[in-house]
């Protein structure tokens, strides 16, 4: 029993939890966010893109592939609203943070240990180094 309560308490299983809930509270977001405004753009152009309607008969077997074109589209929408209102402006805020950030280590380029950027010798093999000089940013 104590197994299965470290288990449970292990850091990174809290943290998957965590991820999940707020993961399933996004999803109901994005996809608020896209029946909301974006259905609605695409349904001013070229109508409502509900297929669920379409499908095909062989043998006495209806095969309704109208439902699975309906999800794929509503996949493809929801993945452009993810990329273009999270990913790309997360990405280029990350960008920007780490581009005011002052690197501090280097890889020593004969034992790949990591020194500080200014080290004359590394601490791990004592090979000769040249000291990399920073210019201000």
């Amino acid at each position: 029993m104590s197994g299965f309560k470290k288990f449970l308490l292990r850091g990174n299983l809290v943290e998957l939890a965590v991820a999940f809930v707020v993961g399933a509270a996004f999803a109901g977001l994005v996809k608020d966010f896209a029946n909301s405004f974006i259905t609605p753009l695409i349904a001013l152009v070229g109508g409502k893109p509900d297929y669920t309607h379409l499908a095909v008969t062989i043998n006495d077997t209806e095969f309704p592939y109208g439902v699975f074109l309906t999800s794929a589209i509503a996949f493809l929408i929801t993945a452009v609203i993810v990329y273009f209102f999270v990913v790309l402006p997360m990405t280029k805020l990350i960008e920007r943070m780490d581009r005011n950030q002052e690197v501090t280590e280097r890889e020593c380029p004969e034992c790949l240990g990591t020194i500080p950027v200014k080290a004359r010798r590394c601490q791990f093999c004592t090979a000769e180094v040249t000291p990399v000089v920073q210019t201000p940013a």
